[in-house]
């Protein structure tokens, strides 16, 4: 079995994908950045505006079209309503990013087996899988930006197919821009640069300054003509839009340069091996490849400090260290699996044994939680449930069993595994978590516009999610200050429950207010006021 897993690396990641994304992508509730690329995206269709995008039909030229433009395509051959075909392209990108890290791997010198852990570790680690669902455009941007290193790298080691790697990698890195600016650039193509020219030195690289700047050229072309054609088009709001992201940078989230020290942690299940993996004293005196080592080592140095110098921090924005991290961490873990069983060392032996037993126990864990947490609700998720519970306690057990034997290939296939069953069993229980007896959505607002022949006006800028969900526009009609009562005799008002004294008392002297429902978006107990909106309909007295 492992043989022909082994043999056919591209289509086991393909399989892990499928499994572990695509088989309940609509699952998990949208989020406010995916609600704004799936509006713009919907806008595109509905509205054709394709170039100028729009979000509530105003301009929003924040992000590069690229990751809307796929979503819009997915959405026109399988439903623009659909979450599935909205998320389909980035879970794919996930895939990509795999892929090229796994080709990029063997272009290292890592054997094809090595390169395979690369590619598992790296599609499994959290904070890429989540990204797609926290930020949709970070997947595609670091993605494509993976592809163009991977040729740009080819072009630096290779004499042979020059102008094919230059056009490949000027493509992959000119989308990189298209998705999300010059984002990538910094966060990896900079740092995979220097940490390059640390290790590899630049060798014959005068032999190909032309080729390069040709590259760069094309790069530049590629991934910024919209910016070009935007500035030119609708000048007025692009300069607005663009110092006000601009001035984010600086002033927004600011958090302090040790903010990111704990960026191993977003591996997640790989936590404790990448922290092993970046003891750099450790690591280099007991692996056989030390070049490609010391290359990740410094790739994912770079890149945190490099991250670290920008005031505004989050932290999915580490997602991008992810990449050369899973190279060190799959360094380590090809270590172990070819040497464990002739270690002898306490501080070689133990932290093997408490990764992987830790692993065991939250696999034993999980459904005992879920049974705590979700009590007689386990019911609505009976098979999903049964199916998680045994899945968990077989690899738990076997865990341990080959953990005992020291076979450490077994017990890594075993982790992946586990993270496979606890995404395609476990997230359709986490339906059952979000309860809020309160939950209405605001989609069925049509029906009231419907009936009493009204169209609905929003006091401020209404939240992604609603609009979302609302599946429509909803102009904002009070904008500094100031309120812009349209020319009806009839119409619906959302406001939110902070607004309603300072709104009531400017419009109840000429206007009726008759409150008709309160919409709260909100899914779990927490209760965040920007989801809930109360729908008025005002009348002239």
């Amino acid at each position: 079995m492992l043989k022909t897993i082994e043999k056919n690396p591209i289509l086991v990641l393909s399989i892990v994908i499928v499994l572990m994304l695509l088989v309940h992508l609509d699952v998990p509730s949208v989020t406010i950045m995916e609600a704004r690329n799936f509006i713009t995206a919907r806008e595109m269709v509905h509205d054709h505006n394709w170039l100028l995008t729009t979000m509530n039909g105003e301009a929003r030229y924040q992000k590069p079209p690229l990751p809307t433009w796929l979503s819009a395509v997915s959405g026109l051959l399988f439903g623009i309503n659909s979450i599935f075909a909205l998320r389909l392209p980035a879970a794919l990108m996930v895939l990509v990013l795999g892929v090229f890290l796994y080709f990029l791997s063997l272009k290292l010198n890592l054997t094809k087996l090595q390169s395979f852990y690369n590619a598992l570790i790296v599609i499994t680690s959290f904070y890429v899988f989540a990204i797609i669902n926290e930020a949709p455009w970070d997947i595609y941007t670091h993605g494509f930006m993976l592809g163009g290193i991977y040729f740009l790298f080819l072009l630096f080691e290779e004499r042979k197919t020059v102008w094919r790697n230059v056009m490949l990698s000027a493509f992959f890195i000119g989308l990189s821009i298209l998705s999300k600016g010059p984002v990538s650039l910094f966060a990896v193509f900079l740092p995979f640069l220097i940490s390059y020219g640390i290790v590899f030195k630049f060798k014959e690289i005068k032999t190909k300054i032309f080729p390069i700047i040709i590259l760069l050229i094309l790069s530049v072309l590629i991934g910024g003509w919209w910016f070009v054609y935007v500035r030119l088009a609708d000048p007025a709001a692009f300069l607005e839009i663009a110092s006000k992201e601009t001035g984010n940078w600086a002033s927004y989230n600011v958090k302090p340069f040790y903010y990111y020290w704990s960026f191993f942690t977003q591996s997640g299940i790989w936590a404790i091996p990448a922290l092993i993996s970046l003891l750099y004293p450790y690591m280099i005196k007991r692996i056989e490849n030390k070049k490609v080592y010391k290359f990740s080592f410094w790739w994912v140095l770079i890149a945190v400090i490099l991250l670290s110098l920008i005031p505004e921090k989050k932290p999915r924005y580490l997602m991008p260290v992810l990449i050369p991290l899973a190279i060190n961490i799959g360094i380590y873990i090809d270590f172990i699996i070819q040497n464990f069983k002739n270690l002898s060392l306490k501080k070689d032996i133990f932290p093997v044994y408490f990764n992987f037993g830790l692993i065991s126990f939250i696999s034993f864990s999980l459904p005992i939680a879920l049974l705590i947490i979700l009590k007689a609700d386990v019911k609505n998720h009976l098979f999903n449930f049964i199916a998680l519970t045994v899945a968990c306690v077989l690899i738990g057990v076997n865990i341990i069993k080959y953990l005992r034997n020291k076979n450490i290939k077994v017990v890594f296939y075993l982790v992946i595994l586990f993270m496979i069953s606890a995404l395609s069993l476990g997230l359709p229980i986490s339906q059952s978590l979000n309860k809020n007896v309160a939950y209405k959505s605001i989609n069925s607002l049509h029906l009231i516009e419907d009936s009493s022949s009204i169209k609905t006006y929003s006091i401020g800028e209404i939240a992604p999610e609603l609009l979302w969900d609302y599946n429509g526009t909803l102009k904002d009609i009070y904008k500094n200050g100031q309120l812009e009562v349209p020319n009806e005799t009839r119409f619906g008002l959302l406001i939110m429950d902070e607004d309603v004294p300072i709104i009531t008392s400017q419009l109840n002297n000429i206007y009726k207010l008759e409150l008709k429902e309160t919409y709260n978006l909100n899914e779990g107990s927490k209760m965040k006021e920007r989801l809930i909106r109360q729908f008025y309909i005002i009348s002239k007295k």
